[in-house]
C-alpha cells in the first residue's frame, strides 16, 4: 500500500498495435502471475508480469508501494488478452532492495528513467504508463522525458508541485508509530520495523524540499512536454491530494482528459477497482 492510502486510514481516525512488443523473459499466459528480477542501471529491479496482449503497461506504484502491495486488482482483472501488464518495484521497495532506499534531488527522474529502462530491458518497444500517487509523478516525468516510448499515459493522486499545505499533510505521516495498524502492519512486515520508519521519514524529508523551490515545482515545467493522449483521474474525496492539482496537469498537458470519480479517495484503483479497471481499459483501447 502507497503511503497516501495510509494516510487516508490515518485521517479516518484522527482530525494520496503491433508497435507493442514483445514480451520479456518472465512472459506469463491466461492467468498466471509471474515474478522476477532484472538488472537495469546498476540494480536488480523486481517486477511481476501478466497477460499476453501486444498492448503493454507498466504500473507504476506510490511511496513504500510494490507493485502487488499497489496494484492487486489490475494484476488480477484487467484484460490479459489485451495486454501485457508489467508491474515493478521502484530501486530501495518492495522485492528491488538492496540498495536501500534514498531520496537525492533527482529521485523521480532516477525512477523515470529506471522504469523506461526496466520495460527496453523487457523488449518492450512502446508501452502505456499507468502510475499512482508517487509513481503517477514518475509517469509523468517518463512520458515527458521518453515521448517516443510511451503509447498512453494515465494517472492518479499525483501532483506537479507542493504546497505548503501538502507539506503539513507529510510531516502528519513522519512518525509511523501513529499509524492504524491496519496500515502499518503489512508494511513492517513487508520491510521490517526500522527500514519501513526511516524511509518515510526520509520521504518526508526529500519530497519537502519540492515546496522551497519556485512555484513547488516538481515537474511542473515537462507537463507541456507530453504529448501522448493522457487521462487523469480524481477522487473527489481523496483528502492527500487536492483537486486542483488534478487540475493543474488537465490545463497543462495538451488534450488530455480528466476523469471525476465522484465517490473516489486517494486510494480509488482499490476502492472501485472495477469501475477504474473498465475506464483504464476504455482509454487504452
Amino acid at each position: 500500500m502507497a503511503w497516501r492510502s495510509a494516510v487516508t486510514a490515518l485521517l479516518v481516525l484522527q482530525p494520496r498495435t503491433s508497435m507493442f512488443t514483445s514480451r520479456g523473459p518472465a512472459a506469463s499466459y491466461g492467468t498466471s502471475i509471474t515474478s522476477a528480477k532484472i538488472q537495469v542501471n546498476g540494480v536488480n529491479l523486481h517486477y511481476q508480469q501478466t497477460g499476453e496482449g501486444s498492448h503493454a503497461v507498466l504500473l507504476l506504484p506510490g511511496m513504500l508501494g510494490s507493485g502487488q502491495t499497489d496494484f492487486g486488482p489490475q494484476l488480477k482483472s484487467m484484460n490479459k488478452q489485451l495486454f501485457t501488464i508489467v508491474a515493478w518495484d521502484p530501486r530501495g521497495y518492495g522485492k528491488s532492495i538492496p540498495p536501500s532506499r534514498d531520496f537525492p534531488p533527482d529521485f523521480f527522474e532516477r525512477d523515470a528513467k529506471d522504469a523506461v529502462d526496466l520495460m527496453q530491458a523487457l523488449k518492450f518497444k512502446k508501452f502505456s504508463l499507468l502510475g499512482w500517487s508517487d509513481g503517477g509523478i514518475t509517469a509523468l516525468i517518463a512520458a515527458a522525458k521518453y515521448p517516443a516510448l510511451i503509447h498512453k499515459l494515465v494517472v492518479w493522486g499525483a501532483n506537479a508541485s507542493v504546497t505548503q499545505e501538502d507539506v503539513r499533510i507529510y510531516n502528519g505521516i513522519r512518525d509511523v508509530s501513529k499509524w492504524s495498524e491496519k496500515v502499518k502492519k503489512p508494511l513492517e512486515e513487508l520491510y521490517g520495523h526500522k527500514y519501513f520508519a526511516e524511509t518515510c521519514e526520509a520521504w518526508v524529508d526529500g519530497i519537502s524540499r519540492f515546496a522551497d523551490k519556485s512555484g513547488g515545482s516538481i515537474c511542473q515545467q515537462l507537463l507541456p512536454q507530453i504529448k501522448c493522449p493522457t487521462l487523469i483521474i480524481h477522487g473527489e474525496k481523496d483528502p492527500l491530494v487536492p483537486r486542483f492539482h488534478a487540475d493543474y496537469i488537465h490545463e497543462h498537458i495538451k488534450g488530455s482528459r480528466l476523469h471525476l470519480m465522484p465517490e473516489g479517495k486517494h486510494n480509488l484503483h482499490l476502492r472501485f477497482a472495477e469501475e477504474f479497471n473498465r475506464e483504464v481499459e476504455e482509454f487504452l483501447r
